[in-house]
């Protein structure tokens, strides 16, 4: 199972790296553009939102990040930053290693009543989720700023 574990640490890593770069070159203007259903900031801020609590053992286990502010996943009400972004960005990956060790991986639930799965599986879905709005983020960068995205394909290359 410490493969296993190097593997998730290893990809929740390059997975965060590809988002941190989405947030880092979007332009301000594009951070609160509403020419989306969800701004880029309110993207940004529901993978680490998402990222952070299902990094847990269970729901009970969450608690939220010491800066959350708004309803449900922090993306209602007022914008975040690109700098509270990063910071929430900073917390959820300096998290990764620790949460990973402390999974049952060999759990045949996630730990949360929404999703009936393996706890293992339902890391592979928290890493999956996180690339789906890396990668479309990157697209709006792509298309309103003509930014590409850097890909990471292991953890070991990030900083």
């Amino acid at each position: 199972m410490q493969d296993v574990r190097s593997v998730l640490k290893s990809q929740y890593h390059a997975a965060l790296a590809m988002l941190r770069d989405a947030i880092e070159q979007c332009p301000d203007a594009e951070w609160l553009s509403r020419d989306h259903k969800n701004a880029f900031w309110q993207v940004a801020y529901h993978v680490l939102f998402f990222a952070h609590l299902y990094l847990q053992q269970n729901e009970t286990t969450f608690v939220l990040w010491s800066q959350h502010h708004g309803a449900d996943d922090g993306t209602r009400g007022e914008p975040y930053s690109k700098a509270q972004v990063l910071e929430y960005w900073s917390f959820v990956d300096h998290a990764v290693d620790g949460a990973v060790d402390l999974l049952d991986l060999e759990s045949p639930e996630s730990g949360f009543s929404w999703y009936t799965m393996s706890k293992l599986e339902h890391q592979l879905v928290n890493i999956r989720h996180v690339q789906h709005h890396s990668a479309q983020l990157g697209d709006r960068l792509r298309s309103a700023a003509d930014i590409g995205i850097k890909w990471v394909g292991s953890g070991s290359a990030v900083s």
